[in-house]
């Protein structure tokens, strides 16, 4: 395990900047809009399964491993359909890695990714927020079906 001292820190505020740079330029695409943009209800909680579902596929399934290799090392299964890995490399690619591998980092990145969409272009991503919203309803049904069998097994 690397120290503290090993954190990328320059790169991390690097892609700190970058995030913050593509919140400002959407922010200014969003308000040259002719209408004010909103985000009903109903659409947050579409885009707050959306943004679960696709953080953890992107950062933790095992489908998307070959994605994450050139900034991790592979250490073995981590429940259903996830792996564990650490990140490795030194510098950018240590920090990519981290924002990669860390679901609730990636989360803030895929959340404006969903939102400025809604106000953007809403129609293409209510659909794709749509599928892994319920893909991430149905990991949850499959979770609670499993529990229900291990109940009834005694």
């Amino acid at each position: 395990m690397k120290s503290e001292s090993d954190r990328p820190t320059v790169a991390l505020a690097g892609l700190a900047t970058t995030y913050g740079v593509i919140v400002a330029g959407l922010s200014i695409a969003a308000s040259r809009r002719p209408a004010r943009p909103r985000i009903a209800a109903g659409d947050f909680v579409l885009i707050a399964l959306a943004t679960h579902k696709l953080s953890r596929r992107i950062s933790k399934d095992s489908v998307t491993s070959p994605f994450r290799a050139p900034f991790t090392e592979l250490c073995g299964p981590e429940g259903p359909g996830e792996v564990k890995e650490v990140v490795t490399g030194t510098g950018l690619r240590r920090a990519i890695g981290e924002l990669i591998t860390c679901p609730f980092c990636l989360g803030q990145w895929v959340a404006t990714g969903f939102t400025f969409g809604l106000v953007l272009a809403p129609r293409p991503t209510r659909i794709a927020a749509t599928l892994f919203a319920t893909a991430a309803v149905a990991d949850f049904l499959q979770f609670g079906y499993a529990a229900a069998e291990r109940v009834s097994e005694g």
